[in-house]
């Protein structure tokens, strides 16, 4: 029995599941048809496309072929068990496409028709071939509204397009299609899907911080695999989200050793395309979403893209909203079959308030309703001009199938203004006196500039010796940061008077300007000059800071294949030089015009001295992974890791950088002709040199120390053409293995926001039947245990389960296809926190999460 389908998206059945249990392979054929050819005239020798396609399993390669050509198929059964490809990257016509595909296969292909191809099985013993039988499939193809769960590939692990079957390390992949069904606005909506990855308290929105595999990642943000700091996703331009887990400093440098999170954005199509979507929800929630693509030229080797987001809303927690635009234009050239550019540019405008959470009583969070903020309302993180602007430029040249160059260049620009009220994190939370449930405030009115720079080479390679395959990696990389900060910070170890609201504008005498009160269960806001922040700003600065870093990285990977690609060995190494320099100042210069009147200040920038430090580090890796069957492969890897610049002790001697040693086995699994994968993965993580305060004077050195290890089980993809899931679970023990501070020995203690067992479960639900094709339903829950709220363990925050669900309904209008799409999210209205990150741990930080909200959505393509 045959079934039409897309090859995208084929068609699962139990029986063809027992066919492959038993081993029974049966002959089959593959007929393609392609109306968009048909219907231009165009032949298919002369059309090409654009493809980026990576080796690995014959069959999986087939499908992203034929899902990029838009192209439908029938078949009887399979003839790729077991059959590689080395893939297909360029532009190629459907004919020189399936030629190269199916090199070394033993299978062939022919013509049948205008639109029809057919798969043989090719007659080593004679000039005859074995023709399978043809079924013709006529029709358009039409725009598929049930996607797919799971991406077979993943440069993020190995800078080379792999098939993650065949990489020796924990890599879950979110995919658009997983985005779109859970109205993804940031980047924790992706994340929540994957194993041991936990949010953590941030004051500003979108901070997009994570703990992964109990280690927080410190703002360390990767696009398109490259380090940018201080850099916040927009959605409205995300492919999917890769999470890579443990330690990837042998390629990336100088990361956290749980593990990095890599946003994959959008890239220009060949193929006209265009949508505009309309989101709308709870405490008034309005984001506009706009995309167009497709080429500038006849030729199609200039094409463009341009993604557009808006984003307007308020929140549960009093006086928090939200303005921000996004804009992100990008331009690719083939310039040939072998070279290629490509530029993009994201400009970001936002602003948004500085927002501190509940504080902790005793052991747990304040009961304080959820909405209470205790900041000040008219304070914001960002005010005019407040943007960012990134530029992305990179190039590629193939010399021919096997050796390829690349090299690119980015560059981040970001200006920040804050101009808030917030908990003094270096004062006491609440102070005895006539109302003991007070909660002390202090100001920031600062000004940042940063600056990121980044540029890469890497020459990729593939060759043999004997009957070893050997891909390999040389690159190189260096990066840059600067930060200077200059304004007014209100904190202070002066008291001021605990009857007074706040030290009056003038009495700056030790520091202690604009520190103020409220009450901890009922805040009333006492009337602050905003004003006069603002000119103790500009004309009394108290706070001048410089951070410099950058580094230079060389390294070499090489992907060795063995046994018929059975044994994949990945072996490699990166040393590191790297720089940081830092200084601070509290004074200024009063400066004059030419005719003698004030004209401000200068910031004393110019007379910071910079204690500098200098450090190198090697980074190995090595990994193994067995694959004795198509579906199963078994792996294990170690690497080590270079942390964190912990900066400079008491005496102005360096302090010894963060080390990491990890150690990781598993296995992966795949399912339904490769439609569903399973990765399951032990891993021990011992992190040396962490950072630890050595007296209440804020003296730190590196005698701390931490271990983390768990399980780890991720499982994505579709059990038939109705059933698509995405589900997790980790148990993760983190613990503290060496703490000599001040504050008391916290030896054994568990890391903060650390759940020991956490997961999430989200399905979804096709139909397909024909009175009710387009609609879709699915539901999702997601699950923490008990975490501590810092390193001494001092309070703890519950554990909770939230679930939330959807409904979307898809229909072709003519050429144009509408989507209506309606979220609830926390159904049950469960009332949860993110605690501080590790490395501030501080009590006073617990961000809520979001109650009970709806968001609706229309969105139009075409």
């Amino acid at each position: 029995m045959s079934s039409t389908h897309r090859l995208g998206t084929p068609g699962l059945r139990p029986s063809r599941l027992r066919l492959a249990i038993q081993g029974i392979l049966l002959a089959s054929a593959l007929t393609v048809s392609s109306a968009a050819h048909a219907d231009s005239g165009n032949d298919h020798a002369s059309v090409k496309r654009s493809y980026q396609i990576g080796g690995g399993p014959l069959s999986q390669a087939l499908r992203q072929f034929a899902t990029s050509s838009g192209l439908l198929f029938s078949a009887e059964a399979t003839l790729t068990d077991g059959k590689t490809t080395s893939g297909l990257e360029g532009e190629y016509t459907i004919e020189e496409g399936f030629k190269k595909l199916l090199a070394g296969s033993g299978l062939t292909y022919s013509f049948t028709g205008e639109d029809s191809v057919a798969i043989r099985v090719t007659d080593l013993g004679g000039d005859a071939v074995a023709t399978l039988p043809v079924v013709r499939v006529e029709g358009k193809a039409t725009l598929d509204s049930t996607g797919n769960y799971f991406v077979g590939n993943s440069s993020t692990a190995t800078k080379t397009d792999t098939p993650l079957m065949d990489t020796p390390v924990n890599v879950q992949v979110v995919p658009q299609q997983v985005l779109e069904d859970q109205q993804a606005i940031v980047l924790e909506d992706a994340t929540k899907n994957v194993s041991g990855v936990q949010r953590v308290w941030n004051g500003e929105a979108n901070g997009q911080d994570f703990v992964i595999r109990g280690f927080g990642t410190r703002y360390t943000r990767f696009r398109n695999g490259q380090r940018i700091s201080n850099f916040n996703t927009d959605m409205a331009n995300v492919e999917q989200v890769e999470v890579l887990k443990g330690s990837a400093a042998m390629l990336y440098g100088r990361v956290e050793p749980g593990g990095m999170v890599n946003v994959v954005t959008k890239k220009p199509q060949d193929e006209a395309h265009y949508s505009l979507q309309q989101q709308f929800g709870s405490y008034d929630f309005y984001r506009t979403v706009a995309e167009a693509t497709g080429p500038l030229t006849d030729d199609k080797s200039l094409t463009y893209r341009m993604d557009f987001g808006y984003t307007d809303r308020n929140s549960f927690r009093d006086f928090v909203s939200q303005n921000q635009i996004f804009v992100a234009p990008a331009l690719h050239w083939q310039a040939s079959d072998k070279t290629e550019f490509n530029l993009s540019l994201e400009y970001m405008d936002r602003k948004l308030p500085y927002d501190t959470g509940i504080p902790a009583i005793g052991n747990r969070v304040a009961n304080a309703p959820i909405n209470t903020n205790y900041g000040q309302p008219g304070s914001k993180f960002n005010e005019d001009p407040s943007d960012s602007t990134l530029v992305d430029f990179n190039w590629s040249h193939s010399f021919n199938d096997n050796w390829k160059i690349q090299n690119g260049f980015v560059g981040n620009w970001a200006n920040l203004h804050y101009r808030k009220v917030l908990v003094a994190v270096f004062q006491p939370l609440l102070e005895q006196g006539s109302d003991p449930m007070q909660v002390r405030r202090g100001s920031q009115f600062t000004d940042d500039n940063q600056e990121t720079y980044l540029t890469y080479f890497n020459l990729n390679g593939k060759f043999k010796t004997g009957e070893v395959n050997h891909t390999i990696l040389l690159g190189g990389d260096y990066y840059s940061d600067e930060t200077r900060s200059g304004g007014f910070f209100g904190f202070s170890t002066a008291n001021a008077p605990f009857d007074s609201p706040y030290k009056m504008p003038g009495d700056f005498g030790g520091g202690s300007f604009a520190f103020s009160r409220v009450n901890l269960y009922n805040p009333t806001y006492p009337n602050l000059d905003f004003n006069a922040y603002e000119n103790q700003r500009i004309n009394h600065p108290n706070n001048f800071f410089i951070s410099q870093t950058s580094w230079y990285g060389l390294y070499l990977q090489d992907q060795i294949s063995l046994f018929d690609d059975k044994l994949q060995i990945l072996g490699g190494g990166r040393y590191d030089w790297a720089h940081l320099a830092t200084g601070s100042s509290n004074s200024y210069t009063n400066s004059t015009d030419i005719n003698g009147n004030y004209n401000g200040y200068v910031p004393s920038f110019n007379n910071i001295t910079l204690a500098k430090q200098n450090e190198g580090f090697f980074s190995p890796r090595v990994g193994v992974l067995y694959r004795p069957w198509t579906w199963l492969s078994v792996y294990g890897n170690r690497t080590e890791g270079f942390g964190t610049n912990n900066g400079r002790s008491e005496n102005g001697q360096p302090l010894k950088p963060e080390t990491t040693e990890q150690y990781e086995a598993g296995f992966k699994t795949e399912w339904f002709d490769g439609n569903l994968t399973t990765n399951t993965a032990y891993f021990h993580i011992d992190k040396k040199n962490v950072l630890t305060l050595v007296s209440d004077g804020g003296i730190y050195d590196t005698i701390g120390a931490a271990r983390s290890q768990g399980i780890e089980v991720d499982i994505s993809g579709r059990l038939s053409d109705e059933l698509s899931l995405i589900t997790s679970y980790a148990f993760t023990d983190a613990r503290i293995t060496a703490d000599g501070g001040a504050p008391g020995n916290n030896i054994g203690n568990r890391l903060p926001n650390v759940a020991e067992h956490s997961g999430s479960a989200w399905l979804k639900y096709a139909f397909q039947q024909s009175t009710l094709k387009g609609l879709s339903v699915g539901i999702g829950s997601y699950i923490a245990g008990t975490r501590e709220g810092d390193n001494a363990n001092s309070y703890k925050l519950s554990g909770y389960v939230r679930v939330d669900t959807f409904a979307g309904y898809t229909m072709n209008i003519g050429p144009t296809k509408l989507t209506t799409q309606l979220n609830v999210n926390n159904i049950f209205d469960k009332r949860y926190y993110f605690t501080g990150a590790p490395y501030y741990a501080n009590r006073a930080w617990n961000l809520p999460g979001e109650p009970l909200t709806v968001m609706g959505s229309v969105k139009l393509e075409y």
